[in-house]
């Protein structure tokens, strides 16, 4: 029989799932409450599956997102996920066809992007993604990192406030809007939708047994309203001499203030018998290490790729966000999947721009790939130009969209998907 390579059916789910588990080297054994648990936010039409003699050899699944680019407006994205090709079929062209009929399948709905978090570095750059934001992870060492043991709280000098666990239900009802109010200021950050603060809080847990419970603390300032969340769990190791060893590690922390994200981070380093703390996913110029007395108490665990973007439509996407620097530039954009290629005439400001197919001579010359990098102001032009993956047509082009593209802060994306 022919391979086929076409959406999944509700009959043909369990199969899928079971190939994804393949993929992802997890036991390849799926369970009727895991299939009656995720089939209902399933969109089937976007979920595709190649099929070898009837049985899931290959999977891949894209959703709809939101994500902020900078300047705080959002732009509709194609979220790839569950990208699995099983070990008797590789290289054969598969993810090739699938990735190609869901950007396809974007482009025609009207997304600006679509976004990945890529599980390898050299798979995704030839589907035309660019490494767009970069994730970093910290150890601290909790007794060098000279912090007052005598904190019990934030104080009237921290900006008030206070600190109280709560339950996952309880976060259910206030972390989407935090969550809002973040995205809407940081470039990198994506939607969330009530299914996401299902699985994260335990209410919906599709493998029984999977979940653990972690411990939810949040901030309140001084007139009562929540700034921050942090979730985080902890082991239970102590030393040969009664010492505790104990490790707590963080699983997410979100805040709308520095005085919220200040606090937070003191709390989870002043917990009794917790020695060591694990970050979790931060952006590489996050604050952590700058709040502590002693910076170099967080060595740096993972510095790598995290989330990757794929322009769809370089008209929509470059008017969406907002500029460093007032300028003009003409990019040609080469695009091999024909999707999003061409000369465009890009108009910049720090309130925004616009942006047209030109005939005008090109500044720049750039694959989409390396316009996904520089996308959300993560990346230097000036670099991409040195290694030879941006060409620069007019002297100094370069330098100007390395002043124009660049963000005062760098892009984070604190989810995965």
């Amino acid at each position: 029989m022919s391979i086929e390579v076409r959406p999944v059916t509700a009959s043909e789910f369990p199969d899928w799932l079971r190939a994804v588990n393949t993929g992802f080297l997890r036991p390849p054994t799926v369970t009727e409450g895991e299939v009656t648990s995720r089939l209902p936010h399933i969109d089937l039409a976007r979920t595709q599956g190649v099929f070898d003699a009837g049985r899931c050899v290959a999977t891949f699944r894209s959703f709809a997102q939101e994500l902020t680019v900078v300047g705080g407006a959002t732009v509709p994205s194609d979220a790839v996920t569950n990208v699995t090709v099983s070990p008797t079929h590789r290289r054969r062209g598969l993810l090739s066809r699938m990735m190609a009929t869901d950007l396809a399948a974007a482009k025609d709905r009207g997304d600006v992007v679509a976004t990945l978090i890529a599980a390898e570095y050299p798979i995704y750059g030839r589907y035309g993604f660019g490494p767009a934001a970069w994730t970093t992870e910290w150890e601290i060492d909790v007794p060098r990192a000279g912090l007052d043991p005598r904190w019990s709280g934030p104080s009237a000098a921290d900006g008030g406030g206070r600190i109280d666990l709560v339950d996952g239900a309880e976060v259910r009802k206030l972390g989407p809007a935090l969550h809002d109010r973040l995205r809407a200021r940081q470039h990198g950050v994506v939607s969330r939708g009530d299914r996401w603060w299902q699985l994260n809080t335990g209410e919906d847990v599709p493998v029984p047994g999977s979940w653990t419970e972690p411990f939810h603390a949040v901030y309140r300032n001084a007139d009562g309203a929540v700034d921050g969340l942090l979730v985080y769990r902890a082991d239970d190791k102590w030393g040969d001499a009664k010492q505790p060893l104990n490790r707590a590690s963080v699983l997410g922390l979100i805040a709308e203030t520095p005085a919220a994200e200040r606090a937070l981070w003191h709390f989870v380093c002043s917990i009794d018998w917790i020695t060591t703390v694990r970050s979790g996913h931060r952006a590489p110029d996050d604050l952590l290490p700058l709040l502590l007395p002693d910076p170099r108490a967080a060595r740096v665990v993972t510095q790598a790729d995290w989330m990757w973007v794929r322009v769809l439509d370089v008209v929509r996407a470059l008017e969406a966000r907002t500029y460093a620097a007032p300028a003009s530039l003409t990019l040609e954009i080469h695009d091999p999947e024909g999707l999003a290629g061409g000369r465009f005439r890009l108009d910049a400001s720090p309130d925004g721009a616009s942006c047209a197919p030109t005939t005008r001579s090109a500044d720049l010359a750039l694959d989409v790939r390396e316009l996904g990098t520089l996308y959300l102001g993560d990346e230097s032009a000036l670099r991409l130009a040195a290694l030879g993956r941006v060409e620069q047509l007019t002297p100094g082009a370069a330098a100007v969209a390395d002043r124009v593209f660049r963000a005062g802060r760098r892009a984070w994306c604190p989810d995965v998907f």
